[in-house]
């Protein structure tokens, strides 16, 4: 099972409802990894210290010219969308910072003058925390291709058991490369005008890759009703609401954001999961029906 825990915008308390369903996951007894896909700024590990048990480069392939072969045609320049090449003078020039990896230059080179070479833009590191396997990713400084090391990081994280994904803010192209294929996405937001403004573009993202989520509504309390209108209007459901409680604020001060400490937490969170599961086996059970009746 793979949840991914996202958000129109940042500063929504993702980190720490991600954490702590892991945390709730894992005292029932059961095998949970966190994964950490916001890989820009990943911060799970600030809260969790996992002892990092191995960590591993991330490359992306990057065109190299052998100028003995090249004859300058630009056949490579043509093909790239991303002008990461470029002919001056006879000589292929290139951009690494532009490449994207496709490997078209590669392919369609009629001289066989370009090679493949690995570029490193990140790194993968795993580790183990209060009975939770740990992966989270970190690219590179001056590096864009963020959705290449959020790949890896879910190769590397979904093997077996649940698996909890903490996804960087926004709608763009990492957090649709953290979501894509999970079975359900919990998005996270606040009751106010800007929360809800940006729920309703995470909202129309995940429809958009046709994910079954719900929403988790954090300082419930703080706030005006318009995101539980909106819920409502939309048939939403909201798994989790957490109220604006101070010591949550303290616990998160100090880099301890186990709200198991906090006992009338346990339980919620422990509703959240069990609820989060039902809806998760639901949507098999309809899948599986649908496969029958196309088969007969």
């Amino acid at each position: 099972m793979k949840i991914a825990i996202a958000s129109g915008k940042g500063g929504t308390g993702k980190t720490t409802i991600a954490v702590n369903l892991a945390l709730t996951i894992a005292s029932l007894g059961q095998p949970v990894t966190l994964l950490d896909c916001d890989v820009e700024e990943p911060n799970c590990h600030l809260f969790l210290k996992p002892e990092i048990t191995g960590s591993r480069p991330v490359t992306i392939p990057q065109p190299k010219v052998l100028e003995e072969r090249c004859n300058g045609c630009g056949v490579c320049a043509d093909v790239c969308e991303y002008h990461a090449l470029t002919v001056m003078k006879g000589r292929v020039l290139v951009f690494s910072e532009l490449c994207h990896g496709c490997g078209a230059c590669f392919l369609l080179c009629p001289e066989k003058a370009i090679v493949e070479e690995g570029h490193p833009i990140g790194s993968v590191e795993e580790g183990v925390s209060h009975g939770i396997r740990f992966v989270q990713g970190r690219l590179n400084v001056g590096e864009v291709m963020t959705p290449a090391v959020i790949r890896q990081v879910r190769v590397q994280g979904e093997t077996t058991g649940v698996c909890i994904i903490d996804s960087p803010p926004g709608t763009s192209c990492p957090v649709v490369e953290s979501v894509r294929g999970t079975d359900l996405v919990l998005l996270v937001t606040e009751p106010t005008p800007f929360g809800l403004h940006d729920l309703t573009l995470a909202v129309e993202m995940v429809r958009a890759l046709a994910r079954p989520f719900a929403v988790a509504l954090n300082r419930c309390d703080a706030g005006d009703e318009g995101v539980r209108s909106y819920c409502e209007r939309e048939g939403i459901e909201i798994l989790l609401s957490i109220p604006d409680d101070r010591r949550i604020a303290e616990s998160y001060a100090r880099g301890d954001i186990d709200l198991s400490k906090l006992p009338e937490y346990r339980e919620v969170f422990d509703r959240c999961y069990r609820r989060i599961a039902g809806l998760v086996n639901e949507g098999q059970d309809r899948a599986d029906q649908g496969k029958r009746g196309r088969a007969a």
